[in-house]
């Protein structure tokens, strides 16, 4: 039986309207997330992740965000056709995000039980909207993410709960309605490595309790490996590689994916990780061809005029270098 897709993303294109033109920050970028699955998107800061995450739940600014091509299929339907009405339907049961910053995700002048039941009462068909039910999924929802003493942090203010305890409440936030893709943004990027990682086990036994699909947006490789089945690796706007996690880390094929894993700090030592030369182009004017060319040891004329197509290599393994052509 055939694994049935949840979230198709074909061709996207995203561009910021600003002083001298166009940033082209999303260029072609095609990504499945089979039902069930966990999905890594990995890369450096400023290369696109986050911003492609907000275009799947629409919600990049309407003033200065521009989609001019592309279709983002979820559950056969494109989010980008959709009224406000679905628009609505999506956010509050289909897909949830947890952003990177809890301190701004959440809102200081409410308390955490008016900003939780709030989704709440939202996601819920309205017969069903009573003061004591919304208050009962509430509490089951900081409980799932194992946070004492309920009644009291509902009546909490974000600024008088810790980092990790906020990060909870966003993750509480996401899961209080069944949901078929949850969204992930660095979610312990702002928190020490302990709360990080207590984090991250908690998301993981969230997915595998309510088989829920999830994208990890994430800078940190080891987290990648840990908590996905399959990873993308995205480059300046375009994805440049995606394989299963273990044959990623076992055979890396674009340059790019080469070298971010060299970068990594090894705890044996062993000298300072060379990194990868130069900078994320500037997307006002990217580089014509292959957008990782300025910085590859490896490019040759072609990859200046042209850009490489995603070629299969077998295995679920996909690669946009044209050394693979054959």
């Amino acid at each position: 039986m055939p694994e049935e897709i949840l979230l198709d993303i074909k061709g996207l294109n995203v561009w910021y309207r600003v002083y001298g033109g166009y940033l082209k920050v999303v260029h072609n970028l095609s990504l499945q997330v089979y039902r069930g699955e966990r999905v890594g998107l990995v890369g450096e800061a400023g290369c696109g992740k986050t911003t492609t995450m907000k275009a799947i739940l629409r919600i990049l600014p309407e003033s200065v965000a521009h989609i001019p091509r592309g279709e983002i299929i979820f559950r056969g339907r494109d989010v980008l056709k959709m009224n406000r009405a679905e628009l609505q339907k999506l956010r509050s049961r289909g897909i949830a995000m947890i952003f990177q910053d809890p301190t701004s995700a959440l809102n200081p002048v409410f308390t955490v039980g008016e900003q939780l039941e709030d989704v709440i009462r939202f996601a819920l068909p309205p017969e069903e909207r009573q003061k004591k039910r919304i208050h009962d999924i509430a509490v089951q929802a900081l409980k799932e993410v194992y946070l004492p003493d309920q009644e009291r942090i509902l009546q909490s203010y974000p600024v008088q709960l810790s980092g990790g305890m906020r990060q909870r409440i966003c993750i509480s936030m996401a899961i209080t309605t069944p949901r078929e893709l949850l969204i992930a943004d660095e979610p312990g990027t702002s928190l020490d490595v302990t709360i990080q990682d207590q984090i991250l086990r908690l998301l993981r036994e969230l997915v595998e309790k309510h088989g829920t699909s999830i994208i990890l947006i994430t800078h940190s490789l080891g987290v990648a490996r840990q908590m996905t089945d399959r990873i993308y690796v995205m480059y300046a706007g375009s994805i440049v590689e995606a394989a299963p996690s273990a044959t990623l880390f076992k055979e890396p094929l674009h340059p790019y994916t080469v070298g971010l894993l060299a970068s990594v700090p090894k705890i044996s030592g062993g000298g300072i990780a060379e990194g990868i030369p130069g900078r994320i182009p500037n997307y006002l004017n990217p580089p014509n061809g292959c957008r990782f060319q300025p910085r590859c040891s490896l490019s040759d004329d072609r990859c200046l005029s042209q850009s490489p197509p995603i070629l299969d290599v077998g295995g679920g393994h996909y690669v946009a270098c044209f050394r693979y052509e054959r």
